[in-house]
């Protein structure tokens, strides 16, 4: 297993490069695959639907790398302040910014200077004026106790060496009766340790993926509570094959271990407590 650092130098490097393609005109894709110049792979393809990526700054749709879409499936309300882990390009918080509304707050975090320079770009163009960006990282969110009533994220959780410390950052973070409502790549079964030593495959959302049952445990030893996960995406080899031999990986000798076991999910879980003028007046 690399270390901590190792892990966080690559992602960094990765995805700061995946934002100069943007900013240049290209396009993005996760991990591996961009960073070959291969096409985008399964994990971060059809993401969003129309009416969402018409409402948006074209380098914010293109730099979107997430597995999932979090704003789709998590409840948002008027007024209410959102975090995004790991905000890229910063898709998922202008689409959320949206759904909270000019009395609500949407806050970005990433620890990338060039994808913080992108987001910030397409937070201009959008004219989104409730719309923030922090850099740091999400081990360590810059935010005081109790100041989010939702935490969503786009597949960035798993790219972390450190998820007890995220899990128990974000449960820092949430306001009593806050959500936790991220999209993030997940495991089910014994995977070969042919993928986990790869650190390339971090970035590319697959190494780093806990497995569903290892996910739930973190989370309720964060603190969590009513923890449920819902698989949006469950993948196939044959739709991997090229995003994992790009990496080096024997795709035929893994075949077995890995076919169906590795899957886009919804994680939600809420942090105990009452919420809102009716249970805290």
């Amino acid at each position: 297993m690399e270390s901590a650092a190792d892990v966080r130098d690559v992602v960094k490097e990765k995805y700061g490069r995946a934002a100069l393609r943007v900013s240049s005109g290209g396009s993005s894709c996760c991990g591996a695959a961009a960073a070959s110049g291969l096409s985008c792979d399964p994990i971060t393809s059809n993401l969003y639907d129309s009416a969402q990526t018409g409402m948006l700054p074209e380098e914010a749709v293109l730099a979107s790398l997430g597995c999932g879409n979090p704003t789709a499936l998590a409840q948002l309300n008027p007024g209410e302040t959102v975090l995004d882990l790991g905000s890229g390009g910063g898709i998922d918080v202008l689409l959320s910014a949206r759904r909270v509304g000019p009395a609500g707050k949407a806050y970005g975090l990433d620890m990338t200077d060039e994808m913080l320079a992108l987001a910030n770009e397409n937070k201009r163009k959008a004219g989104a004026a409730n719309v923030e960006f922090l850099k740091g990282e999400i081990e360590n969110i810059p935010l005081p106790d109790n100041s989010v009533d939702v935490i969503i994220s786009n597949c960035v959780i798993n790219l972390s060496a450190d998820k007890d410390r995220v899990l128990r950052e974000a449960f820092r973070v949430l306001k009593p009766g806050g959500r936790f409502a991220v999209s993030d790549v997940v495991t089910r079964g014994e995977i070969s340790a042919e993928i986990r030593k790869s650190v390339l495959l971090w970035v590319g959302c697959v190494a780093g993926a806990l497995d569903e049952n290892d996910y739930r445990e973190k989370l309720a030893s964060a603190g969590f509570e009513k923890i449920t996960i819902e698989p949006t995406r469950v993948y196939r080899v044959e739709d991997a094959r090229e995003f994992l031999a790009s990496s080096g990986v024997d795709v035929d000798a893994i075949a077995p271990q890995v076919d169906e076991k590795f899957m886009s999910a919804f994680v939600r879980a809420v942090k105990p407590g009452c919420c809102g003028p009716a249970c805290c007046s």
